[in-house]
């Protein structure tokens, strides 16, 4: 049987098109049938040179694992691509920080090998569904891996919204927006707009109001079955726009209201070892440690 990866590649240059390329021939030779989605496809062949087979252009196969080669936003491309399939992400740090990354550029080879062998785990991360209303009117569903975000849409008006949780209305405020991420996404957006870093296996939302014009306007964590809204407000005097995982959008009017739960199809991602997400933490935020020593150990 036919063992199918999807190859997602960041891939700007002609060096990292050929390095993509060679992943994909080295992926053959352990017996692996690589994928390319069209986008990919297009782009590696006329950065490269390559003449690219079509056979290699994925459509509906199932697949066993996505291979992203890439920083975070090519891993979000990636389960964006399989979110109809139980497929695994495994993530090669190619950008700069690459938080949701399992393995570095250099642990390339050991990454294959392993592959080769199915010697890995599959955890499991947060995911969001959304829905948005208008005039009572479902006009738009999607989901997100890292966080869903209502923005005003033009710079020089603020939005006004009411938050709501568990069908109780928490607080009303003008605003740049409001950010409800996962645990995943604490360390993007939400990190960046003043959230808490929040550990992957706390199953929980997160909410930081953006930019918030109010005395009562701080992140919020909530639990994992909360039912968390935001509204428009139709006094509002700007429009919103709506981004899930900042790929996917839609524009919002006064008096759209969005409703974001915990999704009940978490995102499959490849697991090597149970490192501490302390360490990953320190890693990649370079976060000072000197001077630590320890636990002392018991004689």
């Amino acid at each position: 049987m036919s063992r199918f990866v999807l190859v997602v590649s960041n891939a700007s240059d002609k060096a990292n098109a050929l390095a993509a390329l060679d992943v994909c021939q080295d992926l053959e030779k352990r017996g692996f049938h690589w994928l390319l989605d069209e986008e990919d496809f297009g782009r590696l062949a006329n950065l490269s040179g390559t003449d690219i087979s079509d056979p290699h252009l994925f459509s509906a196969q199932e697949i066993e694992v996505v291979l992203v080669l890439g920083g975070d936003g090519s891993i979000l491309r990636g389960a964006e691509l399989v979110r109809s399939q139980v497929a695994p992400i495994l993530g090669i740090n190619l950008g700069h920080v690459g938080f949701m990354a399992e393995a570095e550029r250099e642990e390339l080879p050991t990454v294959l090998e392993r592959l080769e062998k199915r010697d890995y785990q599959v955890g499991f991360r947060v995911a969001l569904e959304v829905e948005v209303f208008q005039e009572g009117e479902l006009v738009f569903s999607s989901w997100a891996v890292n966080e869903v975000t209502v923005e005003k849409s033009a710079r020089q008006r603020v939005l006004e919204v009411v938050l709501e949780v568990d069908g109780r209305p928490v607080s009303s405020f003008g605003c740049d927006g409001v950010l409800v991420s996962t645990p995943t996404g604490s360390t993007a957006y939400a990190f960046s707009a003043g959230g808490p870093v929040i550990w992957p296996n706390v199953e929980a939302l997160l909410v930081v109001p953006l930019s918030a014009h109010a005395l009562f306007a701080r992140p919020l964590v909530l639990g994992p079955k909360s039912r968390m809204a935001i509204e428009v407000l139709k006094r509002s005097p700007g429009a919103g726009v709506i981004w899930c995982d900042g790929r996917r959008a839609f524009d919002l009017g006064p008096g759209a209201r969005v409703e974001v739960n915990q999704s009940a199809r978490p995102v499959p991602m490849v697991m090597f070892e149970e490192h501490p997400f302390t360490d990953r933490l320190v890693r990649k935020f370079a976060l000072p440690v000197t001077g630590w020593r320890g636990p002392e150990e018991q004689g």
